[in-house]
């Protein structure tokens, strides 16, 4: 497919995602998703930690977050009832699924690794490769309607998943809780914008580095990990110009920095035809822009809990942590054969902060436990972000 045929393909998505969210008429008089103000509900944060920003059309409040949880974890968002939106992003997981891509309702595989949904709240930009999917309320449409891939499978069926929810018991209490001002109506639109609450509510800002980091708890990582974060953000790993800041990553966005801050970066994966190729449709914001210097540029995720997030990278093709330390201290992946044609360490296109670096054991090993003390086992059990339909707290 052509740069013009997709970013046209991008663009109608966009535009279909807009029309749900700004139907003023067809949802009872919601606002359009527009402005982001600083979010003033009470996620639980820690005293360091700033507010996420949220559109001033759809501000969190506890009934849309329960609503939303209930709809994340509802087979009823699905075409054939066998798949809801936890079935791709798993708590335990850190709400990602273990695979290198998701299968959807038609069997047909997502092209990118599930991300992870830690901290979503303080992205100003979503997904792997797609600089224009700026809000929760725009991407949730996504892989509820989305026919490139399918995944949940509802597009033109949106009205059998409204009957079927509300046919639902709980529901019609949910929904009018949530949305008073919308007279309770079940609607994509009043979905989509449960579902974004609920997304933005799954904050982890508690793990060990956290505390030991930000709260002064001395014993709260090892001297291994200490020696580890001291690798991490040294000027030989370069690691820290992509994984920085609240979040482990250069995108960011909340209240202390409202602009927001968007990168993404060629990490020396592919080189197909030594001139930097990627394999489609994995090429990065290139798919979105048609600048042939983006090939192969994709957003760089969040660290948190990247112990429990495995494979990695954007279409999951490393395993292990330590092959994803192997793949940064080459300097780019060194291998030329079957699906990975190329030497993608000589990329053309790769990001300056891909050199190569040398570890001793010692460092290698100091390196993984800071990385694993990014890991929030609180938020990966925490009640509030669990199955409702599963712990007695409705019978479905």
């Amino acid at each position: 497919m052509q740069f013009a045929s997709r970013l046209a393909l991008a663009v109608a998505a966009l535009i279909l995602a807009f029309s749900v969210v700004h139907a003023q008429q067809r949802t009872g008089g919601l606002d359009p998703i527009d402005a982001l103000v600083a979010s003033t509900h009470d996620f639980g944060l820690p005293g360091w930690a700033p507010r996420p920003m949220e559109p001033a059309a759809n501000r969190t409040t506890a009934a849309r977050i329960e609503l939303g949880r209930h709809l994340f974890y509802d087979t009823r968002l699905s075409l054939d009832g066998s798949m809801a939106c936890a079935s791709c992003h798993e708590q335990a997981r850190a709400f990602t699924d273990g695979r290198a891509t998701s299968p959807g309702v038609t069997g047909q595989q997502t092209p990118r690794n599930a991300m992870s949904l830690a901290n979503v709240a303080y992205f100003p930009v979503l997904t792997w490769a797609n600089p224009l999917m700026k809000h929760l309320e725009q991407q949730a449409i996504v892989p509820l309607i989305g026919q490139e891939p399918v995944e949940l499978g509802l597009a033109g069926r949106e009205a059998d998943m409204v009957r079927r929810l509300a046919a639902e018991p709980i529901y019609p209490r949910l929904f009018a809780n949530a949305f008073p001002e919308a007279g309770g109506e079940i609607s994509l639109a009043t979905v989509v914008r449960a579902l974004a609450a609920f997304q933005r509510s799954l904050i982890s800002l508690r793990s060990p580095y956290d505390r030991y980091r930000y709260e002064g708890d001395v014993d709260a990582i090892s001297d291994s990990a200490i020696r580890g974060e001291a690798l991490f953000f040294s000027e030989r790993l370069e690691c820290h110009h992509c994984h920085n800041g609240i979040n482990f990553a250069d995108t960011v966005l909340h209240e202390r920095n409202k602009a927001g801050e968007i990168a993404f970066h060629n990490t020396g994966l592919y080189n197909l035809d030594g001139k930097g190729a990627y394999p489609a449709p994995n090429i990065g914001i290139a798919e979105i822009t048609g600048r042939p210097e983006d090939m192969g540029r994709f957003r760089a995720p969040s660290l948190r809990n990247v112990a429990v997030t495995a494979p990695y990278m954007h279409d999951g093709s490393i395993a292990t942590l330590d092959e994803v330390i192997d793949h940064y201290a080459a300097g780019g992946r060194t291998i030329a054969a079957g699906p990975h044609a190329g030497i993608g360490r000589a990329n053309p296109l790769k990001s300056s902060f891909v050199p190569g670096f040398t570890l001793t054991p010692g460092e290698r090993a100091d390196l993984l436990a800071f990385l694993t003390s990014l890991t929030d086992r609180q938020f990966l059990t925490d009640p509030r972000f669990s199955n409702p339909w599963t712990n007695n707290e409705v019978r479905k």
